[in-house]
């Protein structure tokens, strides 16, 4: 009996923690004056949000002259304005350095998700 009452316990806390998801976020590094960040604004800051991509990875922005967070480990210094840089479980995994364009950005991003294992089909 007490075996069974392990095992249901166990399936309760898997269920509930939803298959233990990472914490997954687009980290937006920018800064005042950046025609580069301007521009990916009016293309894509209001979609974003909206899109599976946006709901798999929120966007955290960051001024690239403030104090870097400590609960996020970058794996270089960050030099240009945009940077995007895609955080799992607080460790950077890949990043986009400048904006390519919307075309451009959308594939990148897709394929930095991808290749991190996270699901955007939600």
């Amino acid at each position: 009996m007490c075996f069974r009452r392990h095992i249901f316990s166990f399936v309760l806390l898997v269920f509930s923690t939803g298959f233990a998801a990472a914490d997954t976020i687009l980290v937006m590094v920018e800064e005042k004056g950046c025609m580069w960040c301007a521009r990916w604004n009016q293309e894509i800051s209001d979609i974003y949000p909206k899109s599976q991509e946006g709901a798999a990875a929120p966007l955290m922005r960051l001024d690239i002259h403030a104090k870097r967070p400590e609960d996020i480990v970058f794996a270089r210094s960050l030099t240009f304005t945009p940077t995007f840089v895609l955080v799992v479980d607080g460790q950077e995994v890949s990043r986009i350095e400048g904006y390519p364009g919307e075309d451009f950005f959308w594939g990148l991003l897709g394929k930095m998700l991808s290749q991190a294992n996270v699901d955007v089909s939600q």
